[in-house]
């Protein structure tokens, strides 16, 4: 534009500028300029708080515009839910930007029995495999209830597992090591190859669970059965007796002993014999008691015409003053070396060893009453001192 024509253009403003509808016109058009401003600064703070993100939801990704701040507030406004056995990265809290990928994966209880241990465990796979391979559990070789591909929803599932294990079977004298994922020693066996017959058993209970490293020995066991006759003990009944002087002891009845038959099992194991097992009994003739009358009258203090003899010198020398003493034949006994005969004619009862050392010396001085010291031909003279 020439100078003469942009001169011409500003006296031209001036001149509406002074008109008093210019001003007017004026006026309208600023309040509409400043709306016009403000709406063009408001959407260009709305383009720059809308954000592109990836969402990627147990797996599934796909991607959002979001004016969410923080990694919270995408969750919330997306109507995802988290807990505690659950995954989101970035953490909760963390600043979100465009271009962010945010990963959410659900926990999945699973009921784990585990080489016969049972434990609730979480995983955030959604398979078999994946959770295995989380969860540490060596698969190769093992027994799943359930296929490894098959999917863990997020109600979960239950899933037992048997892992492979080494085992030592000890048989017939030889070792066999196998490598098993059996529930019971029972399986183990039967994959072994090995049997049990008759009474045959094993170290352990057959239905246990079999451990990795474990040894076990197959009981080969024969065995029969053998019937024996036993006596049984009589009892002995003893009743008080005051026609007996104190300290005899009279056989009234000889008590004879009964007879058991008793049943024994006998085992052979592994060629080494056990010792028998009582597996039965039965009476076959009941004992009779032994009856035996005690005395209980007693003894005189003296014998008139003996009391002052030494028997104490006449007993050291018949038997040595023990009272229960016997003569090399078995004849003659006690302290003054009686025989029976002439013990029971002086009203003694069995034989004079039995009976008390008081008894014997009282008969003695009865005997010694009605045939002086004759009865003792060489230790008699001991009476007199």
């Amino acid at each position: 534009m020439s100078t003469s024509h942009r001169s011409g253009a500003r006296r031209a403003a001036r001149r509406r500028k002074a008109s008093p509808s210019a001003a007017e016109g004026l006026r309208r058009i600023v309040p509409q300029a400043l709306v016009v401003a403000f709406l063009a600064g408001g959407t260009s703070a709305f383009v720059v708080n809308d954000k592109a993100v990836r969402l990627s939801v147990d797996g599934v990704p796909r991607t959002l515009h979001t004016f969410a701040d923080d990694i919270d507030e995408l969750l919330a406004d997306e109507g995802l839910a988290v807990g505690e056995h659950d995954i989101v990265a970035p953490a909760p809290g963390t600043h979100l930007a465009a271009g962010d990928e945010v990963v959410v994966r659900y926990g999945r209880p699973v009921s784990l029995t585990l080489d016969g241990r049972r434990r609730q465990v979480w995983t955030t796979a959604r398979t078999v495999d994946g959770a295995l391979r989380q969860l540490g559990v060596r698969a190769e070789g093992a027994y799943l209830s359930v296929s490894r591909s098959a999917p863990i929803s997020r109600q979960g599932l239950a899933l037992d597992v048997r892992t492979e294990r080494a085992l030592t079977f000890l048989a017939d004298g030889r070792e066999l090591a196998v490598r098993t994922n059996a529930a019971t020693v029972r399986e183990a066996l039967r994959q072994a190859g090995l049997t049990l017959a008759g009474q045959d058993t094993t170290s352990v209970p057959l239905d246990s669970f079999p451990r990795d490293g474990q040894t076990v020995t197959i009981l080969r066991i024969t065995g029969t059965r053998e019937i024996r006759e036993e006596p049984v003990p009589y009892a002995v009944e003893r009743t008080r007796d005051p026609e007996l002087f104190a300290g005899t002891e009279l056989v009234e009845q000889r008590g004879v002993p009964g007879v058991r038959r008793v049943t024994y099992a006998l085992r052979t194991v592994n060629g080494v014999r056990q010792r028998p097992r009582r597996v039965g009994e039965e009476t076959v003739r009941e004992p009779v008691p032994q009856k035996v009358r005690v005395g209980t009258r007693p003894l005189p203090r003296s014998v008139a015409g003996a009391d002052g003899l030494d028997w104490g010198a006449l007993a050291a020398c018949e038997s040595g003053g023990r009272p229960d003493a016997v003569d090399p034949s078995g004849t003659y006994g006690g302290l003054y070396q009686f025989d029976p005969g002439t013990w029971r004619s002086l009203g003694g009862s069995g034989v004079a060893q039995n009976a008390p050392a008081a008894e014997q010396t009282f008969r003695a001085k009865k005997l010694y009453v009605t045939r002086g010291a004759s009865p003792w031909p060489h230790c008699g003279r001991r009476l007199y001192g």
